[in-house]
């Protein structure tokens, strides 16, 4: 299948497929990245976690299983895959993922004329970044980027500031002052194979134990009371108490407030629960 948005739709209007697997699969394709570095993807991949399909269908997950399947068996030939652990996004793609391995780690450029480049759910790394300009990456124009850019990536997990920490000590040993800022992107991509970099658990990393950021920490704090291996009982515990919808609008005012992930969000909401007493840790 040419990986083009047209293309893809053209099939999947000419698919017979049930009507909400018609929505599943335009709503995949609307999440589609078309320039290699965009959101961290490669082209003609999109990034989603179930729960964020199942909401955005207003199906459950047993239904969205089954509509995820549909699209699999019929000639879209839907895969899925998830490189990044237990966690992280699922990644798609149409027509099989035989070219995944094929297409190269390149990070978009200055030159990306694409009108996808000004859409707000896209993150591009264009310039040039001054090796030597700060070590907080909060006071440089960067740390926006890393947490769009890193949800789809294998660093998913680890916090802004020790990335940017990170790729800055590996520039520094290579003599670097100056270097493009896909380089940047091309080492988050390669995270898992930097040989500097070992992977901590999700709990510990989703926020640093010490930042120079008052939300950050007080993010942490919370996310802290609440070990992430106790997550489900302590989302169960939560819904029976409060119900399911109340529970969900917590975590969505947790999102909104600290701009973080749905995961953190939801360790955040279990922080809160145990600190007031409403649940047990």
């Amino acid at each position: 299948m040419e990986l083009t948005t047209g293309a893809i739709l053209r099939r999947i209007t000419e698919t017979p497929l049930s009507t909400a697997a018609h929505k599943l699969a335009t709503i995949i394709l609307d999440g589609i990245a078309w320039k290699d570095g965009f959101n961290g993807l490669e082209r003609g991949t999109a990034a989603f976690t179930l729960a964020h399909l199942a909401e955005k269908m207003g199906v459950s997950r047993q239904h969205l299983t089954a509509l995820l399947v549909e699209l699999a068996a019929s000639s879209l030939a839907l895969v899925r895959w998830k490189p990044n652990g237990k966690f992280a996004p699922w990644l798609f793609r149409f027509g099989g993922n035989r070219e995944v391995d094929a297409l190269p780690d390149v990070a978009s450029s200055a030159r990306d004329t694409s009108l996808s480049r000004d859409s707000k759910n896209k993150t591009i790394f264009a310039g040039r970044i001054e090796i030597g300009e700060g070590t907080n990456v909060y006071q440089t124009p960067w740390a926006e980027l890393i947490r769009a850019a890193k949800v789809a990536l294998p660093c998913w997990n680890v916090d802004t500031q020790a990335i940017w920490e990170r790729f800055l000590a590996f520039n520094r040993a290579r003599g670097n002052d100056r270097v493009p800022a896909g380089f940047l992107l091309g080492f988050m991509r390669r995270w898992r194979t930097s040989s500097s970099n070992t992977a901590p658990s999700p709990s510990a990393t989703l926020v640093p134990q010490h930042t120079a950021d008052p939300k950050a920490q007080e993010l942490h704090d919370q996310i802290r009371a609440a070990p992430s291996a106790n997550r489900q009982f302590h989302a169960s515990d939560l819904c029976r108490l409060i119900g399911q919808a109340a529970y969900e609008a917590r975590v969505r005012a947790i999102v909104h407030q600290f701009g973080c992930p749905k995961f953190a969000a939801i360790l955040a909401v279990h922080g809160r629960a145990v600190l007031a007493g409403e649940i047990p840790r």
